[in-house]
């Protein structure tokens, strides 16, 4: 037998239907939820904190390319990166089309080349537009472009120029981690018919957004997931290696900063006078502080207050006597 529901019960509910808290049709909320799907069988090879590594490495790329292509382009170049995902390699070539072209990249790692090559790849528009502002033009986007514009000869040349010179400046991005190098291999026409990399194959690709004054277009480097593990696993061996020799050369480091030279200054107060003001002083005239001539006068080092102290002379020359340490106080506060 079914539940009977009371009045107070029945009323609840109709107040609630009037209020606009329950509604009469199911809600939305209760519409199955959906989940990304993830393929087993070919599991991710890089965790989440190896993209968030790349992220960094390509943020500052991105602005390394950026003064580079204003210097260059001869106009305001802003280059961000848009996202960084792991795909196989098929995904990426599938978005291809016969008139697109790659700029093909040998990797260096440590004095070994690797066998797979990076690639990089310029929207076709975003190219031609960069190539018009090479030779003196606007850069304006052609709207009536073709789908499957095939490049001229001189168009090749000029692209091979631009995606050289991106790839030359790629090394610093990686300096802080592995020593590679990056260097700009040939340009490779209809790379449908080219399969350079299994089609099941791991790679990461980076997109970038190129924002010009009056167009915005797209650039994106492939990584081969090979080539990348190769590098994540040098950077491994490396970290603790690094480690050990910073805190061997610790002593070696210190006792070279003990030798070193700071400007100390003495700050007793500060007064804020009109130009007028200043321009008016004799000798003689007194400049009114606020503080009483037994206040406390604070040290600074660096930018930093480190000390108070008490002004007063040794043997006939100005001197401050140290009172209290500054930081040391901090600290205590803190704790």
């Amino acid at each position: 037998m079914a539940d009977v529901l009371s009045q107070a019960q029945i009323d609840a509910l109709l107040n609630a239907v009037r209020s606009g808290e329950k509604d009469s049709e199911p809600s939305a909320e209760k519409q199955e939820k959906k989940y990304q799907k993830y393929d087993f069988s070919s599991p991710r090879k890089f965790t989440k904190d190896r993209i968030k590594m790349l992220n960094g490495i390509f943020d500052n790329y991105s602005r390394v390319i950026s003064s580079r292509l204003n210097a260059r382009l001869r106009s305001t170049c802003e280059v961000t990166v848009e996202s960084i995902e792991e795909q196989h390699y098929f995904e990426f070539s599938n978005a291809l089309t016969e008139g697109d072209v790659l700029g093909m990249i040998d990797v260096e790692l440590k004095g070994q080349m690797q066998e797979t090559q990076a690639m990089l790849y310029i929207s076709t528009s975003t190219a031609l537009s960069m190539m018009d502002r090479m030779l003196g033009g606007e850069g304006a986007m052609d709207d009536e472009l073709e789908s499957d514009y095939s490049y001229t000869d001189l168009e090749l040349k000029l692209f091979e120029e631009l995606a050289s010179d991106s790839v030359k400046v790629m090394d610093r991005s990686w300096e802080n981690y592995v020593p590679i190098r990056f260097e700009y291999s040939r340009t490779e026409v209809n790379p449908t018919l080219n399969q350079v990399i299994g089609l099941d194959e791991t790679v990461v690709i980076v997109d970038l957004k190129l924002m010009f004054p009056n167009m915005s277009g797209r650039m994106s480097i492939c990584l081969p997931g090979e080539v990348l593990a190769n590098v994540f696993a040098e950077i491994s061996r490396e970290s603790p290696i690094r480690r050990t020799a910073a805190e061997d050369k610790s002593d070696e480091i210190f006792d070279k900063l003990r030798d070193s030279q700071l400007e100390i200054i003495a700050e007793l107060a500060s007064a804020q006078l009109s130009l007028s003001d200043i321009y008016h002083l004799n000798v003689g005239d007194v400049i009114d502080l606020g503080q009483p001539k037994e206040s406390p006068i604070y040290l600074e080092i660096g930018g930093y207050h480190w000390f108070t102290g008490k002004m007063g002379t040794h043997k006939k020359n100005m001197a401050v006597k140290i009172d209290e340490v500054c930081y040391q106080l901090d600290e205590q506060r803190s704790e």
